[in-house]
């Protein structure tokens, strides 16, 4: 029982670095769809693909660098400040996919052309990716 409990010595931390996490993305949420043109959630709601897949890859994308501070840090100050960078990074992904790539893309979105969702998840993840591997300390 005692490996156990010397384990459970680091439950705060888990506790905390959960939580924060957990709230950066509820603010990474609110930000995304802050700056998209329409109303991600409504046209989940409705059953649009395409918007679901946007948020989705978003969401996964900004995830994936706190998760790469997290795994290297024990610092919740890291863990804030790499988050704003990904914060950001995805948001610039965002603007740069819908408005150079896919100039059109609000209407694609809200026609729920996929492919249109399809590149711009796979982008965010990339850059997620990119982000992830990034952050090696």
């Amino acid at each position: 029982m005692a490996p156990v409990l010397q384990s459970l010595t680091t439950l705060p931390s888990y506790l905390l670095f959960a939580a924060a996490m957990l709230g950066f993305l509820l603010l990474f949420i609110v930000a995304y769809t802050a700056v998209t043109p329409y109303s991600d959630l409504a046209l989940v709601r409705q059953g649009n693909s395409t918007a679901a897949l946007t948020l989705g890859g978003a969401m996964i994308g900004f995830a994936l660098p706190l998760t790469s501070v997290a795994s290297h840090t024990t610092s919740i100050v890291d863990l804030a400040v790499w988050g704003g960078v990904a914060l950001v990074s995805q948001l610039l992904v965002y603007v740069i996919g819908s408005r150079v790539l896919l100039p059109d893309f609000r209407a694609g979105v809200e026609a729920d052309r996929t492919a249109y969702g399809i590149l711009l998840a796979s982008l965010s993840i990339a850059v997620g990716l990119l982000n992830y591997g990034s952050l090696t300390y």
